[in-house]
């Protein structure tokens, strides 16, 4: 999953796509890039934020993910009504270093609240930033939540790690940990060679996503992307032809 993801909300507008909760390596900033679901059915081995299956969400859709936590948190969102998001505090009238476990939610509602105080985080941030108290908008974000959370209702979520799900066909988006850059995921350990085989042996449609300093898939270059620090390309790799396989795209210079 990518590292140069950011969604939030400056005064009260979203700086990308609709999401669900805030993650490091959401697909928000480049989900239109990619080539669109061949089969009726998506699965995500590596759920994350799901910004593909969010994006083609009348799908059936299958999420997974080694995660605990991530688990957790599409569960409770699938099974939550619009009033239980719309109920929830509100970040941004919280004080700077208050303790979001402090508000007896459930560990559903807890690890959702606190995947969104801390911006694109690995891991629920139970403590509030002083830049999550300063953001605005946070009831705004919660009322696109339950404007939207009919659209997850039909989704299979499961706890497990991709050797174990069954080679069906359908459209498989594959955004693992990446090989450079991935550490920081709690689940980050990846044998790249046999994930790449798996790649290969997928039924029906595969996407893989990486940057171009991967080496355990013939990847091509997708988009560039400008980061806090550095700059790095979007690749991807897929067992269908796609638009840029002939043509590297250089947005930025």
């Amino acid at each position: 999953m990518c590292l140069f993801s950011f969604s939030f909300f400056v005064r009260g507008q979203s700086l990308n796509h609709f999401f669900m909760f805030s993650y490091y390596g959401s697909k928000s900033r480049v989900v239109d890039y990619y080539p669109p679901p061949k089969h009726n059915k998506i699965i995500e081995p590596f759920a994350g934020s799901a910004r593909y299956s969010l994006k083609h969400w009348e799908n059936d859709v299958l999420l997974v993910d080694k995660y605990e936590i991530v688990v957790k948190t599409w569960e409770w969102l699938k099974t939550c009504s619009p009033n239980d998001i719309l109920s929830l505090p509100d970040i941004s009238k919280l004080k700077a270093g208050f303790d979001l476990r402090e508000l007896k939610l459930t560990e559903g509602e807890t690890f959702f609240m606190g995947l969104n105080a801390g911006v694109a985080s690995t891991a629920p941030r139970y403590k509030i930033s002083k830049f999550s108290a300063e953001q605005g908008g946070m009831k705004t974000y919660f009322k696109r939540v339950a404007a939207n959370i009919h659209k997850i209702k039909h989704w299979e979520i499961k706890l497990g790690c991709y050797t174990e799900l069954e080679n069906e066909t359908c459209t498989w988006f594959i955004d693992p940990p990446y090989q450079t850059g991935g550490h920081a995921y709690v689940k980050n350990q990846i044998d790249f060679i046999s994930l790449g085989e798996w790649c290969k042996e997928r039924n029906g449609q595969a996407i893989v996503c990486e940057n171009t300093k991967a080496d355990w898939l013939p990847f091509v270059p997708m988009k560039d992307m400008v980061g806090a620090m550095f700059k790095t390309t979007e690749a991807i790799w897929s067992n269908h032809k796609t638009n840029y396989d002939n043509v590297q795209q250089s947005l930025f210079h």
